[in-house]
């Protein structure tokens, strides 16, 4: 498959998208709902970015200012978001505006960077003192929400706060590595409850049962993602040892790579049926491990590792059906409760019961940032 292909894949996607209705989010989509403001979308406008940097093809550009801008007010305001939700997923997006702030220079996207970051500034926290990962969820810290949450803060506090809250940045992270990494794996668990109270955590460490490849990923991503946005000027302790929990996390992830180069929807528990290989988790790990490369984060030798892990997924899971590409695998969610919703209570059976899809931003922004990486090759 030539590389170009995934491009006439990415077109097709937007062709058929409108600003309001992205097909790529599958969650709002099958609910015949507006997309709104999203980490979903914002996956896929940050990688429809990174795809304009790397291609220079203006159409990339064009269409994700089109789709922020179609949603930031000129006062700043965001159709979709509230800050008093205290949901850190939908920081996620919040990352776009600093590209596109820089891009085209709209006084708005400036304005919307200062409003999400006061959800930043009075998120609630744990004892601990990590942001919850949602008002919903008290007390609850997920992988997930590192990724979503951390990289928009350091670059925040780089950019214009004269770095003054990188010690909170940096230990928050650091209670992330206390109380969430197994020591016989290295692998991290997908959720931990500081009030240990919650029906799916164990009543003694706070932690959920299993580690979940897509939560592993985002923590990947928001490790590398943080280290890039960190000036590390008289923080480079701090800096040199969130990069070695990078290497770490990477090293551990490495030791359940499947042959195929791609990773399971449950990685500890491979030969487990019915455990299947997962798109948008092993598409996330083959671009941190290629970035991660590529910034000097990892040894030369680990790319093949990513590269390895991008030929599996166009392998098994890129396909063309009646004339159209789709890329197949991608788990369409998961998380962990709250406490009326007792399916989703972190069990193996819970893990394989959500629905795999097609074309989900989840899986498709994470390929495109691969993608991304293979081409700078």
């Amino acid at each position: 498959m030539r590389l170009p292909v995934i491009e006439q894949y990415i077109d097709e996607l937007i062709e058929k998208s409108t600003l309001d209705v992205p097909v790529w989010n599958i969650e709002k989509a099958k609910h015949g709902l507006k997309a709104g403001w999203n980490y979903i979308d914002g996956c896929m406008i940050l990688a429809l970015l990174e795809t304009y940097h790397t291609t220079h093809e203006k159409k990339y550009l064009d269409f994700a200012d089109a789709f922020i801008d179609h949603r930031v007010k000129e006062d700043g305001s965001i159709d979709g978001y509230s800050v008093e939700e205290f949901n850190i997923d939908n920081v996620n997006a919040g990352k776009t505006l600093f590209q596109l702030y820089d891009i085209t220079g709209k006084e708005k996207y400036r304005k919307a960077i200062d409003l999400i970051y006061s959800q930043i500034q009075n998120q609630p926290r744990t004892a601990e003192g990590n942001f919850w990962h949602k008002k919903i969820y008290p007390n609850q810290v997920w992988l997930d929400g590192l990724y979503m949450g951390q990289p928009f803060y350091m670059e925040y506090e780089t950019r214009f706060n004269n770095k003054k809250n990188y010690p909170d940045i940096f230990r928050q992270f650091a209670n992330v590595v206390k109380y969430m990494r197994d020591e016989k794996t290295g692998l991290y668990y997908h959720g931990y409850d500081a009030s240990k109270s919650i029906f799916w955590c164990d009543k003694e460490t706070g932690l959920s049962s299993n580690f979940w490849l897509r939560a592993l990923g985002w923590y990947s991503m928001a490790l590398l993602d943080t280290l890039a946005k960190t000036e590390p000027e008289g923080y480079e302790k701090e800096y040199e040892e969130l990069k070695a929990v990078f290497k770490d996390l990477v090293d551990s992830l490495l030791k359940y790579q499947d042959e195929s180069g791609m990773w399971y929807q449950l990685p500890a528990l491979g030969g487990k049926e019915p455990n299947y290989l997962e798109t948008s988790g092993s598409a996330i790990l083959s671009f941190a491990i290629l970035r991660g490369v590529r910034l000097g984060y990892l040894p030369e030798s680990y790319r093949e590792y990513g590269i390895k892990a991008f030929d599996g997924i166009r392998e098994k899971y890129m396909k063309t059906t009646d004339g159209e590409l789709h890329l197949g695998g991608i788990c369409l969610v998961a998380g962990l409760g709250p406490a009326d919703n007792l399916r989703r209570d972190g069990s193996f059976a819970y893990y394989m019961s959500e629905p795999i899809v097609e074309d989900d931003a989840k899986g498709v922004g994470p390929f495109l940032l691969a993608y991304t990486e293979i081409r700078r090759l």
